[in-house]
């Protein structure tokens, strides 16, 4: 049996039970089957870059080197497809960014987990759900990118139970949490009220303490206000949930918008994102750094319940990057 970076290369005769376990011993497992890493497969998924071996960073919490051939590794054992490894690579480059604190999301006794977040058109291109269930299962795109973000910081970045992630209970997260913005939306995407321009492929990761479901004041939410100020409570009690109202710094807050919320958002005049942004700042006393670090994405199915993302009490900034 030979290697790849130091982890096992299966043939592509060795048994599915025994690729199982080959993969366990060398603790790479998330405790899901894996897909057997045969060098066709490996091969299949760096062919056509060049820099295949050269260092993008040291992942925490263990350091372990990021190259092109390490995170293809954890992508063909996660299930992901060749055309969506620069997707994997852009995001863990993105978590080495020292303000989105990999460090502390990776290490720490609570429920932290890096979201990913897919923009513009390359998510319509690989297929990355957008519609019902954009959290949940059903879509391999998403749970294999999602998979694979979290595979290289389990098995590059060292992040494993009692080693380096020392989580007192963890959260599904862990596993896998990918989505895609919508972009038929009312309002300017994420990517533009960022500066990367309209309609751009890109990608966000969030270190956040999980999700929360959250309903408009009013039924489905009558105006605006009704829509929005069960959020701000959410994050208000956040705060206090998670100690950050101990602190004089704030962070950024993310929520998701269902499409039929975002409209009828939009529908009253002057309700843009600015105007979005400065209602929920000051309705929330301090729920954030300043206005435009409120992040709203419209994504998601029919209905209008709403999603809360926490950003992690101990200290996390989104970043984005352009593909």
């Amino acid at each position: 049996m030979t290697e790849w970076c130091g982890w096992p290369v299966v043939d592509e005769t060795t048994a599915w039970e025994a690729v199982q376990q080959i993969l366990t011993d060398a603790e790479l497992s998330d405790g899901l089957p894996l897909v057997p890493p045969t060098r066709r497969r490996l091969e299949a998924m760096v062919a056509g870059i060049d820099d295949r071996t050269d260092s993008k960073g040291m992942m925490p919490p263990l350091f372990g080197d990021i190259t092109p051939e390490s995170v293809a590794y954890q992508c063909v054992i996660a299930g992901v497809r060749p055309a969506e490894l620069p997707v994997v690579l852009a995001a863990v480059e993105a978590t080495l960014e020292p303000d989105f604190n990999l460090l502390g999301i990776a290490t720490t006794t609570g429920t932290a987990c890096v979201a990913l977040c897919v923009h513009g058109p390359i998510a319509r291109q690989l297929g990355v759900n957008a519609g019902t269930n954009c959290l949940g299962p059903g879509n391999r795109a998403n749970a294999s990118i999602g998979r694979a973000l979290q595979l290289c910081i389990r098995n590059i970045g060292g992040a494993r139970s009692d080693t380096g992630d020392m989580a007192t209970m963890g959260q599904p997260g862990k596993y896998t949490l990918c989505f895609a913005e919508r972009n038929d939306g009312p309002f300017p995407t994420l990517t533009e009220r960022q500066g990367l321009g309209k309609d751009v492929s890109a990608i966000t990761v969030m270190g956040i303490s999980g999700t929360a479901e959250v309903l408009p004041g009013d039924g489905e939410g009558a105006t605006p206000e009704a829509i929005l100020s069960p959020i701000v409570a959410g994050m208000k009690a956040a705060l206090v949930m998670s100690s950050m109202s101990r602190r004089n710094e704030r962070g950024e807050q993310v929520f998701l918008l269902p499409l039929e919320m975002a409209e009828k958002i939009a529908c009253h005049d002057g309700w843009d994102i600015p105007r979005i942004q400065a209602y929920m700042f000051a309705a929330g006393d301090g729920i954030a750094r300043a206005p435009e670090a409120i992040h709203p994405i419209v994504t998601g199915g029919a209905g209008y319940k709403m999603s809360y993302l926490p950003i992690w009490g101990g200290g996390s900034q989104t970043v984005m990057r352009k593909l």
